[in-house]
């Protein structure tokens, strides 16, 4: 495939998650401070744990792929997390919802569709770094060989 399709490819993941993340971090918003705030936790605690649910996701999604750039495989404590953030920002979602399976669903697919989307994208920033990776490898075996001779 060519350079410009990689590119275009890769931009129209990137606007798609953003626009995903968006829509499914208003809406999760919304859910998990409605779900704190009738639990009866004061304003500034129901504005702030939404986005403590959210940062871990993003914070282990990124430790994770920052591990996967590096070469290394990520290890338990960022996969756990970014479990448990993800099962935590479902549970919040359908929680909140019309008390159906239709209205369970509605309410999850938000969340689960910003972290199916942005599994997508890390799939390609690890694909992308894999190809330079071996084209490095490629530019850097004629000078190696002919460094022997």
């Amino acid at each position: 495939m060519s350079a410009g399709a990689d590119r275009w490819i890769r931009w129209t993941t990137v606007g798609c998650v953003a626009l995903l993340a968006l829509i499914a971090g208003t809406v999760s918003y919304l859910h998990m401070h409605m779900l704190v705030a009738q639990h009866g936790q004061p304003g500034w605690v129901a504005a702030l744990t939404p986005l403590s649910v959210d940062g871990m996701i993003v914070a282990a999604s990124t430790t994770l792929l920052a591990d996967s750039r590096s070469g290394r495989k990520g290890g338990a404590l960022p996969w756990a997390l970014l479990v448990a953030g993800s099962i935590a920002s479902l549970a919040a979602n359908v929680a909140v919802a019309e008390p159906s399976l239709i209205g369970r669903v509605i309410a999850a697919w938000p969340s689960f569709a910003l972290t199916a989307s942005y599994e997508l994208l890390t799939r390609q920033v690890r694909r992308g770094v894999a190809a330079e990776d071996s084209q490095d490898q490629r530019r850097q075996e004629p000078q190696g060989r002919s460094r022997k001779r």
